[in-house]
């Protein structure tokens, strides 16, 4: 299965590094950046986690929630968070099952090595559970300002 525009986000329990479940049909009411990265602690997660903390305030008065996603475990996550001050939960997918229903398990190349992992992408979910908009493939600078543009003129 793979998600689509305009459709409910497919709902998925994974545990957060703050040691609680969270289920996203629990966040209806709000709206959702659920961003997937590759890895805790690499440069370019790294920077975009940043971006999204240093935006955070912003996000959180246009009544959305934050999630970062990586299939990195609980403990890592909340190692990044601490060392970094993330105000948002990053969430462990361990078996990648929620990053296969994004469709963001993919096929990457890196020094003639391939190998599965998460492909860079943002998903906004509206406060009814509608899956809104997508960036795949994304680069990290200025994409957290795009999110928030978007959610801003589309979903205040």
């Amino acid at each position: 299965m793979t998600v689509e525009l305009g459709k409910q986000a497919p709902d998925f329990e994974l545990l957060a590094n703050n040691g609680e479940t969270v289920r996203l049909s629990s966040l209806r009411g709000s709206n959702v950046v659920l961003y997937f990265y590759p890895k805790d602690m690499t440069p370019g997660c790294t920077t975009e986690a940043c971006d999204f903390r240093d935006q955070s305030a912003l996000f959180k008065e246009l009544n959305a929630v934050i999630l970062g996603i990586s299939p990195d475990p609980v403990e890592r996550h909340q190692k990044f968070v601490e060392k970094y001050g993330l105000p948002f939960l990053l969430l462990a997918d361990t078996e990648h099952r929620v990053a296969e229903e994004f469709d963001v398990w993919k096929l990457k190349k890196n020094f003639g090595k391939e190998y599965m992992g998460i492909e860079r992408s943002t998903f906004i979910i509206d406060k009814n559970g509608s899956l809104v908009k997508e960036w795949r493939k994304v680069q990290v600078k200025g994409h957290v300002e795009n999110a928030l543009a978007y959610i801003k003129e589309n979903l205040n």
